[in-house]
């Protein structure tokens, strides 16, 4: 069942954000899928690690062409572990999962990366691109295959990709405002070591985004001018988790806390500097107009704009059966599990569709967790035993209270109807006389 399009045009920008997350990135193309049958094609994509190369793809095709290549992409990444299991194999599913990652551990991962032989452990010194257990030279030509970067470059879209300076350990974005961007600044947004090598790029060499933040909105923040923008960010991995119990679940959870460490505190920090810009508006427009040229004055206003944002966090929480190697589990039954599992959470978050328009008239930043949570069902009481229940008629059932009729054993040693009849004779006779 489609989505009813929403009308556009609501907000300057639309922006989707893609987090890093490996194997886990078939959600995005889900989410992106969705988005596009409601109407809400994005105006800039920034992406980080595997965000990057979805962030390419969507960039990097017309609208018609992009959820056609995005599944491409993810049909042949799962290619090596086609085969879906039926229902009557979950309760090994969490084994099949994890002999999947140990497939592509050992095998790679078709058209992304295969393994380095011999092992970089077993040489003693190596160029810079031969630094990492496997080699990510097949992901170039698909790349090149299914990303049109003339298109990428045109200007139609605005696509931003995040990676990590291995010199200098500081974060850079590859913007198409400033540079065109090639195969080879997506790939160097998705090399995390060990497993994959630097690329370098002008002389410097890049590592994974994921590295210094797997949060993009940390990057679109200081970008102006954005009045009005609606942000989708879509989070990999889930702040929020259960407690562990048992070692499987503790190494999935400190992952988890890892790659989503920035998300907390980009929400909090949010919502705090926009109740910050909002106070300096109201605080210039009582300032004396003897004091709008003092120098710390003219500072603090340039930190005031009238942004009216909206941004929403999207967070996977499809349950894992591979624990702490979920990134890396890349069969076709899962990427098609995350991929469904994005469709079904923006379908859901659009049955309230507060977030998907600007905020009436009041600058600031408006935050939403999506998709929204299940409302707790009202708790029923227990039935009462009807022996116990309260009627008008003190009965419980609301019909007139009949006697119970004795047992056969009690009638049997009960007088019969003549001798009572004759003792009540009796008895009459004698207080009468």
């Amino acid at each position: 069942m489609k989505q009813r399009t929403i009308k556009r045009s609501h907000f300057d920008h639309e922006i989707l954000l893609l987090q890093g997350g490996g194997a886990l990135g078939s959600y995005h193309a889900g989410v992106y899928e969705a988005l596009a049958e409601a109407g809400m094609l994005p105006t800039w994509v920034v992406g980080i690690s595997i965000g990057a190369i979805n962030a390419a793809i969507i960039a990097g095709n017309p609208p018609e062409r992009r959820v056609e290549r995005l599944r491409e992409f993810w049909y042949r990444v799962s290619a090596y572990a086609p085969l879906t299991p039926p229902p009557v194999l979950d309760p090994i599913r969490p084994f099949l999962d994890r002999l999947s990652v140990l497939s592509g551990a050992t095998c790679g991962i078709p058209g992304f990366y295969v393994p380095r032989h011999p092992s970089p452990l077993l040489m003693p010194s190596a160029s810079p691109n031969e630094l990492s257990f496997y080699d990510t030279s097949p992901l170039e030509p698909t790349l090149e295959e299914l990303v049109d970067f003339d298109l990428l470059n045109s200007g139609k879209m605005r696509l931003s990709l995040g990676a990590t300076n291995v010199r200098t350990g500081e974060s850079k974005y590859f913007d198409t405002r400033d540079i065109r961007i090639t195969s080879r600044h997506v790939m160097a947004s998705g090399a995390l070591p060990p497993a994959f090598p630097g690329v370098e790029i002008d002389g410097e060499e890049y590592w994974d985004g994921g590295l210094v933040s797997n949060t993009p909105i940390t990057y679109v923040w200081d970008q102006k001018p954005l009045t009005t923008a609606l942000i989708v960010q879509v989070n990999l991995f889930p702040n929020k988790g259960e407690k562990p119990h048992d070692m499987v679940q503790v190494l999935e959870r400190i992952k988890d806390i890892q790659y989503s460490s920035k998300q907390r505190f980009s929400t909090d920090r949010l919502r705090e500097i926009g109740e910050l810009r909002a106070s300096i508006g109201r605080l210039l427009a009582k300032m004396p107009a003897h004091l709008k040229d003092n120098p710390d004055v003219m500072r603090i206003a340039t930190q005031y704009d009238d942004r009216k944002w909206t941004v929403a966090f999207l967070t996977d929480t499809h349950r894992s059966t591979s624990g702490q190697w979920k990134d890396a589990e890349f069969s076709r039954a899962t990427v098609n599990e995350r991929w469904a599992g994005g469709v079904e959470a923006i379908r859901l978050s659009l049955a309230n569709r507060e977030w998907t328009f600007p905020a009436a008239e009041i600058p600031g930043v408006r935050v939403f967790d999506l998709p929204p949570k299940a409302p707790k069902k009202a708790a029923v009481p227990p039935a009462m035993p009807k022996e116990e229940a309260i009627s008008p008629n003190g009965n419980g059932n609301g019909k007139p209270k009949h006697r119970s009729r004795p047992s056969r054993r009690s009638r049997a040693t009960q007088p019969s109807r003549h001798i009572r009849r004759k003792r009540a004779s009796r008895s009459a006779s004698s207080r009468v006389h």
